[in-house]
């Protein structure tokens, strides 16, 4: 089974970020924990590094008026038209703002894939959620749309 570094954030997300968790627990007895749950050590740390290039990025600032994206020929190899159709649909419906879609494309781009999957995205967006103060609303409803199905209109 080949593992990469979205196996490892999704594990690492399902298992330790969680609001109710009073501790952080150590680092290094987590990444033996995803070494023994067979993770590569390669992909671990890219996760653990792509975590903390998150966690540099202090809340993000509102914008006041309305932005309009228009995505590079690297933001477009990488994210289809049903990844950006997504990211569209979720500022139309106020999960985003344009300054959390363009953290998420920031993290997106990080990765070294040549294109992140819809459900990726999915994760990456909720990730980029819970990591800002006040987005409450936004991740709980970004958090149903993970857990549960997307509308089929999404293209």
């Amino acid at each position: 089974m080949k593992e990469n570094v979205f196996d490892v954030l999704i594990y690492l997300f399902e298992n330790y970020m969680d609001d109710d968790v009073e501790l952080t627990p150590d680092p290094d007895m987590i990444r033996t924990e995803l070494l023994e749950a067979g993770f590569p050590q390669t992909e671990i740390n890219k996760a653990f590094e792509w975590l903390e290039s998150l966690a540099e990025h202090n809340a993000i600032k509102p914008v006041s008026s309305p932005a309009f994206r228009i995505f590079s020929s690297q933001e477009t190899a990488k994210l289809d038209a049903e990844c950006r159709g997504l990211l569209l649909f979720l500022e139309q419906s106020g999960i985003l703002t344009p300054a959390s879609r363009e953290l998420v494309i920031d993290r997106v781009m990080a990765f070294n894939e040549e294109a992140i999957s819809l459900e990726n995205l999915k994760w990456v967006v909720l990730m980029v959620l819970f990591s800002q103060p006040n987005e409450e609303i936004a991740f709980a409803r970004m958090e149903n749309l993970v857990y549960e199905t997307l509308p089929n209109y999404l293209h």
